[in-house]
């Protein structure tokens, strides 16, 4: 098991409680097919005349990344690159080293305005100019502040709704199109053993507060991220669809483990389970053709389908002392070496590229419940928070939907406080 995996994304932006911090993405999936072919490399400069570069990533936990990781920077000719590899609290450490530290020259994350605001990370436009229409717009949100891009993507996690098309077929049950068929399905496969849905112990707070607002068409900003996306009544309303999940008796609560690991559904314990496509491959192995995926449904005809998407991008330090020599590496790896960034996102574990020239080429992505959250992320993908979403924000945010899941409180009443201290934070930002 990693000590964090690429889903950690999620929690970087808080809705998702283990998101973005740890536990195993699926098994190694092969890369397949074949990916477009990479830069050729130039001369390299003189072993004198190198700079020397140090890169960070978190300590993902599929086999066989850090190896990879290792070698692309080996492959590197025109600097000399070494990888740290950072198990435990990546996020604080990260933000420590940019207050204090020229080092590492080369980093992934997720950008802070603050980050910006405090001149710690370098602008990147110049590197994804000529490729900017080729990657999830989504993505590209995950790494702009106030119009400028400042992290290049690497590839996209996302969460999407498994269900057992059997326990489904025999109770009669479609796949749910909108919330409220996702409330009645849910009770109706609850039976013997088994119940409707599992989607974290919390009963769903961590995971399902960002869909439930898109299902409403609804968003955590808005306006350029200058606005609060979510002051309006369907807010509400969408989240008391969550407590009448938690009070009909059909979510899993106490499972062994937690929404993004699928032994809840491998196991038969919930007929549906919100959780991560890089679970592809367990699932698969266990229950072969019997389950397929949805995008979290829409709310009703005003509303949409939706999928959370979250990526890492690749960042340079405004302190290191070879800021250009970091911005040419970050070129090289993740904008020019196209058969590497497929192998990334696709051999360990189950990821999208994030460049949609290579997620069409991916072999894996072609069929099946795969090829189906492949086009949610296409179709339906929406950025959780972002980087104008601060944590303050986002513990009020969860906060509220938690009491009026858990508790029954007033639904109206406890978004107006979180909409109160994200216009707050909003106006600190901007004035």
């Amino acid at each position: 098991m990693r000590q964090r995996s690429r889903r950690n994304f999620f929690a970087l932006a808080g809705m998702a409680a283990a998101g973005v911090t740890a536990a195993a993405c699926g098994s190694n999936t092969g890369r397949q097919g074949n990916p477009p072919p990479s830069t050729a490399y130039s001369a390299a400069p003189p072993e004198s005349a190198k700079a020397t570069l140090q890169q960070w990533y978190h300590a993902y936990g599929e086999d066989g990344v850090q190896d990879a990781v290792k070698r692309y920077a080996a492959a590197y000719q025109k600097a000399k690159v070494s990888v740290q590899w950072n198990p435990g609290d990546y996020d604080s450490k990260i933000v420590t080293a940019l207050q204090n530290s020229p080092v590492p020259d080369v980093f992934e994350a997720q950008v802070k305005i603050d980050w910006v605001r405090q001149k710690q990370v370098v602008a990147l436009d110049d590197l994804i100019a000529g490729v900017k229409s080729d990657f999830t717009p989504a993505l590209l949100a995950a790494n702009t502040v106030e119009g400028k891009v400042y992290g290049i993507p690497q590839a996209i996690d996302t969460q999407v709704l498994f269900y057992r098309k059997s326990l489904l077929s025999a109770a009669g049950v479609q796949p749910p199109q909108t919330v409220d068929e996702l409330i009645d399905a849910a009770a109706k496969l609850t039976k013997g053993g088994v119940k409707g849905l599992f989607a974290g112990n919390d009963g769903g707070v961590a995971t399902l507060t960002g869909p439930l607002l898109w299902s409403a068409g609804l968003d955590y900003l808005k306006n350029d991220n200058r606005e609060v996306g979510f002051d309006d009544p369907r807010a509400a309303t969408a989240f008391g669809k969550l407590r009448a999940l938690n009070t009909n008796n059909s979510l899993l609560l106490g499972a062994p483990t937690d929404w993004s690991d699928p032994a809840a559904f491998i196991d038969g314990l919930a007929a549906m389970q919100w959780t991560g496509l890089w679970n592809v491959p367990k699932i698969q192995a266990a229950l072969k053709d019997d389950f397929g995926v949805l995008a979290f449904p829409k709310l009703d005809g005003s509303g949409a389908p939706s999928v959370p998407v979250g990526a890492y991008g690749a960042m340079v330090n405004a302190k290191s002392p070879n800021v250009a020599a970091a911005k040419d590496f970050v070129k090289w790896l993740w904008i020019d070496q196209t058969a590497d960034q497929l192998e990334f996102a696709t051999k360990f574990g189950f990821h999208v590229p994030a460049r949609q020239s290579l997620a069409d080429r991916a072999e894996s992505l072609k069929s099946g419940p795969a090829a189906d959250a492949a086009r949610f992320v296409k179709e339906n993908s929406h950025l959780i928070g972002g980087p104008v979403w601060t944590q303050p924000s986002n513990t009020a945010l969860s906060d509220a939907v938690a009491k009026i899941a858990k508790e029954g409180a007033d639904p109206a009443a406890e978004t107006k406080k979180a909409v109160d201290v994200a216009k707050a934070e909003l106006k600190r930002l901007f004035g």
